[in-house]
């Protein structure tokens, strides 16, 4: 009896671990609107020495969210969009980021960019396994693409973040 349950379970769960690519893009459209509108809101309040980095990163963010809202409204890939794909281990973790902390109204240099941190390795690891679970086009080659630009911002942050705590500043 409890081998039906668990058969039943793992149906239900193989279900679950499926979205349509129009979920997942909905997703990762409203990630980099707030990703945008998070830096945008830091920008006046961050140390000078980081807010070149937050400017960029905003403006970054905004071309992401423009690239997905291209992508959706594209007519040659309205049926690909429907095609389910399997849910990335990374995917709660990169939607939890929709959320956004309150920094306060001068933000400090560390704890901003532990979060930049934390925001670009989960975009860089929901990016990397979606490209790797979809099949070659524009939805393939635009993971991709976000894979290696959130690697680059990482790359940047963890490069700073380096400056700012173990140095002393830039």
């Amino acid at each position: 009896m409890s081998h039906e349950g668990e058969g039943h379970q793992s149906g239900y769960d193989r279900l679950q671990s499926k979205k349509s690519l129009k979920e997942i893009l909905e997703v990762a459209t409203e990630f980099e609107r707030t990703a945008r509108d998070f830096y945008t809101s830091l920008i006046p309040n961050v140390s000078k020495r980081i807010r070149y980095l937050v400017e960029d990163l905003a403006a970054e963010e905004q071309i992401h969210f423009d690239l997905f809202n291209e992508l959706v409204a594209n007519p040659l890939i309205e049926n690909e969009i429907e095609h389910a794909v399997a849910v990335p281990v990374s995917d709660s973790r990169f939607s939890d980021c929709i959320q956004l902390p309150e920094l306060g109204n001068t933000p400090d240099d560390q704890a901003v960019l532990q979060y930049a941190l934390g925001r670009e390795q989960a975009a860089m690891e929901q990016y990397t396994a979606l490209a790797d679970s979809t099949e070659p086009g524009p939805i393939h080659d635009l993971f991709i693409f976000l894979a290696m630009e959130e690697t680059l911002h990482k790359q940047a942050l963890e490069k700073l973040y380096y400056e700012v705590v173990h140095s002393g500043g830039v």
